[in-house]
Order: structure tokens, then sequence, then C-alpha cells
């Protein structure tokens, strides 16, 4: 199980930027607006990083990553599960952050940074192994879609508490 380590320790980090975003940005009652588009953001962000998820299952993510750290495969059954999982959560997620739920808002932060890392690591990792690296391909729309995602996260919360 040493193969998730990283995955895990990458993703905490993420997991601690959004935790502090969803507790420092409140969205006030009169951002109705602004909420409405952060859920139309995060269902195309959804859209978008279960087609990036579908690449990087395809073509073996899970055991070309760990092997970037001298690790070996991590475990397929436990990649499906743990995206899975995180999917399901972020289609729950669309109509709560309508209503400024701050476990929604978590969840929303949390695909916009994974999102931004992804656009960003997948290019590098094909660059450090010498060709194509699982996830490329949709790696750069997952990036761009993040961070229309991000904008419209900052237009659906405040960073004035009120």
């Amino acid at each position: 199980m040493m193969s998730v380590v990283p995955s895990i320790a990458i993703l905490g980090l993420v997991a601690l930027a959004a935790l502090w975003l969803a507790e420092n940005r409140p969205s006030p009652a009169d951002f109705v607006i602004g909420r409405a588009t952060a859920s139309q953001a995060l269902a195309l962000a959804t859209a978008v990083q279960t087609a990036h998820f579908g690449e990087e299952w395809a073509t073996g993510f899970h055991a070309r990553f760990p092997a970037l750290f001298g690790l070996e495969p991590m475990p397929l059954s436990f990649f499906v599960v743990f995206n899975c999982v995180w999917i399901a959560i972020w289609i729950a997620s669309i109509p709560s952050l309508r209503s400024a739920s701050k476990p929604a808002f978590f969840a929303a932060w949390f695909l916009a940074i994974a999102g931004m890392l992804n656009g960003v690591a997948h290019p590098l990792m094909a660059i450090a192994s010498g060709g194509y690296f699982p996830g490329l391909v949709s790696s750069p729309l997952i990036g761009l879609i993040s961070i229309h995602l991000w904008r419209r996260l900052r237009c659906a919360t405040s960073s004035v508490q009120r």
C-alpha cells in the first residue's frame, strides 16, 4: 500500500487548502447568482474530470504514477473506488452548492485545485518520463475548466466574513 502514499500526500495538501477556503470564504445569502454559476461550473468540471479519470484508468495511471517514485503499482481497485467516490461527492455537491453548503464548497474547491494541479502535473510527468503519461490528453482541458471553476467559486464567495 506504499504505492498510494504520493497520491494521498498530494491530495491531502489539496484537501487542506480546500478546507481553508471553504471555512474562510463564506457565500452570503445575496450571492445567489454566483452560487448558481459556480454550480454549473462544478457540473462541467465534474464531467471533464470523469473523462480524465477514464483516460487515466484506460492508460495505467495507477501503475505509472507510483513508478515515478520507485513504488509498485497502486491497487487498481483502490484507484477506481477512490475516483468514483470523489465523482459521486462532486455530483452530490452540485445542487448543494446553490444552498451555500460548506461541504459542497469544500468539494468544489478541492476539484478546482486538484484539476489545476492535473493541468500542470501531467505534462510535467510526460516530460519527465520522455513520452506520453497517462492522463496527458485530457489534463489541459481539466486544468482550464478548473480555472473556470476557481473563478466562479471566487464570485460565489466573499473574502470578508459577514
